[in-house]
This record gives C-alpha cells, sequence and structure tokens, in this order.
C-alpha cells in the first residue's frame, strides 16, 4: 500500500540508460537498454538513483548481468521487469565475487534490500543455470550462486515474473520483514544429462512475516523451506512439481546455534512427483545445534506420486543408531497434518506417512486430521509408520503402529 501510494503521486518522464545514469533533475521512470557488454554498472547506478523511482527493463531488452548486484538500502523503488535480465554464466568469475553468507556456504548474484521495493512487470530473471549444473556433475563442492537474495529489507514484493534455471536456490529471505512474493514461475530444466540439484524455490532464513502466494514451482529440491529463525510465514496456493517439498528445516545443523521455526502455515498446496510433500526434518547426533518447531500447520494438500507425502525426520543425515544414543535437540511440538489427500508413488510401499522422532519426548501434540492418502494398488491398504512420537486428532486412531493421546 505505501508502495502505490508513493508511485502514485508522480508524473514522470521517461530516461533511457545506456551505462549512465538519469538526469538527476528528472523524477520518475529511467528505461534501461542493453550495452552489448556487461549492464551490472548501469543497473546499479539506475536503482540507486532517487530520481528513478522507477527502473524499466523493456520487453525487448535482455540485460547482460556479468557482475554482482548490490541493491541494498534501497528505498520506495519499483523495478519495473518486463524484459529478461540474465547472468552470465562466468563461473570464475562468480566462484570469486558472488556474494556469501555463511549458513549452509551460501552464494548469491543479486542482493536486493531496503524499504519499500517492489519488483514486478512480467519479466524474467535468467540464472542461466546449464553451466553451472554441468560443472557441478563434475564437482560437487562447487559453489553455485541464488538468482535473488532479499537481503535485510521490509516491505518487499515480488510479483509476476518468472525464474528460470537457477544454479542453485533461486530466492533467499535473509534478515527480511513483511516480504511477499505472489505470481511466480519457476522453472529449473537441464539439457544434459546432469540433472539441475539443490535448485530449492525459496528459502527464508532469519525473517519474519513472509508470505509466498499463488505461484508455480518445476524445480529438483524443496519447493519452499523454512530455514532457522523463520517466523510467521504464509504459504498458500502453489504447485510443486518434481521437488523435495514443502520443508521446515533443515534445522540443528550447527552446534551452538538455536534455531526457531514458528508459526507457520502451508495451504492448498498442489504436490506432484515429488520426493516428500509436508515435511520437518531436524539433525541429530553429537555436535549438532538445538531449536524448536511450534505451532506449524499443513493443511488441504493435494498430492500425486509423492515418495513421502507426510513426514517427520528428527534423525535427518542420523543413523538410527547414532540418532538413540545422541537424539535431535531441536523439539517438535504443536503441527497439525490436516486435509491431505493423494496418491504415493509406492517407493516406500504402502507407507504413505514416515513420522520417526527423536526418544525422549521431543515431539508432541501432533495432529492428524482427515488424511486420505494411498499408495499403488499392489501394495494393498494405506500404512503409517511412525517412531517416538503421540499423536492427537481425528485421524490418530487409524494410525496403529503409533500411540495416541486424546
Amino acid at each position: 500500500m505505501l508502495l502505490r501510494s508513493f508511485l502514485t503521486r508522480i508524473v514522470p518522464p521517461v530516461v533511457t540508460l545506456v551505462g549512465v545514469t538519469a538526469n538527476p533533475l528528472a523524477s520518475g521512470t529511467c528505461t534501461l537498454t542493453a550495452s552489448g557488454s556487461d549492464d551490472a554498472p548501469a543497473f546499479l547506478k539506475a536503482a540507486a538513483d532517487p530520481s528513478c523511482s522507477t527502473v524499466t527493463i523493456p520487453q525487448s531488452t535482455t540485460l547482460n548481468i556479468a557482475s554482482r548486484l548490490n541493491m541494498t538500502g534501497l528505498a520506495n523503488k519499483h523495478i519495473n521487469l518486463e524484459g529478461t535480465v540474465r547472468f552470465s554464466p562466468d563461473l570464475p568469475y562468480w566462484e570469486g565475487n558472488a556474494f556469501s553468507f555463511p549458513f549452509q556456504e551460501s552464494f548469491t548474484f543479486w542482493l536486493l534490500g531496503g524499504s519499500n521495493i517492489m519488483l514486478d512487470g512480467g519479466g524474467t530473471l535468467d540464472g542461466a543455470g546449464q553451466a553451472w549444473y554441468d560443472a557441478f556433475a563434475k564437482n560437487s563442492s562447487l559453489s553455485r550462486p541464488i538468482i535473488l537474495t532479499v537481503y535485510q529489507a521490509t516491505d518487499i514484493t515480488v510479483q509476476n515474473i518468472k525464474m528460470i534455471n537457477s544454479p542453485m536456490w533461486f530466492n533467499l529471505v535473509n534478515e527480511g520483514k513483511r516480504v511477499t512474493y505472489r505470481n511466480i514461475t519457476i522453472s529449473a530444466a537441464t539439457t544434459s544429462k546432469n540433472p539441475a540439484k539443490n535448485t530449492d524455490g525459496w528459502d527464508t532464513y532469519r525473517s519474519d512475516n513472509v508470505i509466498i502466494a499463488d505461484s508455480n514451482i518445476d524445480n529438483g529440491d524443496d519447493c519452499v523451506s523454512f530455514k532457522p529463525n523463520s517466523t510467521n510465514i504464509l504459504v498458500s496456493n502453489l504447485s510443486c512439481n518434481g521437488s523435495h517439498g514443502i520443508s521446515v528445516g533443515s534445522l540443528g545443523q550447527y552446534a551452538g546455534e538455536y534455531d526457531i521455526v514458528e508459526n507457520v502455515t502451508a495451504t492448498n498446496i498442489r504436490m506432484s512427483n515429488a520426493q516428500n510433500g509436508a515435511r520437518i526434518k531436524a539433525w541429530a547426533g553429537k555436535n549438532v545445534g538445538s531449536g524448536i518447531v511450534k505451532n506449524i500447520t499443513f493443511e488441504g494438500f493435494v498430492e500425486t506420486n509423492v515418495d513421502n507425502p507426510v513426514i517427520i525426520d528428527q534423525c535427518y543425515m542420523t543413523s538410527d543408531s547414532d540418532c538413540a544414543k545422541d537424539p535431535s535437540n531441536t523439539y517438535i511440538q504443536d503441527v497439525w497434518f490436516n486435509n491431505i489427500s493423494g496418491t504415493s508413488s509406492g517407493k516406500e510401499k504402502a507407507v504413505v506417512v514416515d513420522l520417526s522422532c527423536s526418544p525422549d519426548g521431543r515431539c508432541s501434540n501432533v495432529n492428524v486430521n482427515g488424511i486420505t492418502l494411498s499408495p499403488p494398488s499392489k501394495y494393498g491398504a494405506a500404512s503409517y509408520s511412525c517412531q517416538n512420537v503421540e499423536l492427537s486428532g481425528n485421524d490418530a486412531a487409524n494410525f496403529g503402529t503409533c500411540k495416541t493421546t486424546g
């Protein structure tokens, strides 16, 4: 609302930029054109120029971004992406110059931060990921960039754009507040035998009040993942294909760190051809961190050909024996799985729900209501795998291998 009112006060002239800033005496729309070389400097100048309230990349324009974009500290800015922003696949440059984060050794092409910013316009962000997919197949230690990181930002809207072929995650919200994504189309597709790995649609980290809605995602990892210290998040009306699910975690990965994910709702999700559907994952074993997962609701999921339609894994990346000796220090409580329907892939045979918690009551108040999931017919009736979990809810009595309460 603030951005809309800010923009409607302006009757802007149009300034066209080819590697130069707008007229400092003007106030309004600045339009970028391709320079034939690196367009990052012109893009940065326009974004930093207070006379450019709107920065437009026209439909016919593809900007070649061959150097990193630091657009932090912006205010009252509209980036009108009608054309394409394509990140050059210069792997040696990006390996040495992309912005880095200590959490999971993340890297990014573009930092977008400040307050009251809108990115929209119907255009495309292109990560030119194929070179990265092929290189990662040869070198699994390769650091690959995220297309867009909303960083230390407040009141941000990203909507009505396409994002294709990110080298790694598509979106990271890092230390953001009141961030909204709406009507985003995400696609990661390889043209070789090497898959597009770790191409999460969204990851939230140390962020509060995030909305992700009305979007289509075709990728090779989590559709949405809530990383440490993600709070008050709504995910609504997504179609996810080929993903690893809507995932809380992984949490507790780093010793000495206390991770929180709290007040998260994922609703009206269509999950197809995926590894997981509704998922919570936390580390166990020696030298791990701690934390809490609290007040999480997964509801209205319709799943098709999903390996694990509903899963809690509190021994993530940990053997059963190590998990028994050193249980997870990330407690999970007040979780609702409501109205989840569809079919599993049969990879786990008849099992359609797998709730595996650490011992000593570290999973509590897990509720199951309206679970109508089926395996392929050759495996017979649906079955449920449970370990160290107490269930409540209308369907708890159907989970014969689980201890129930209420």
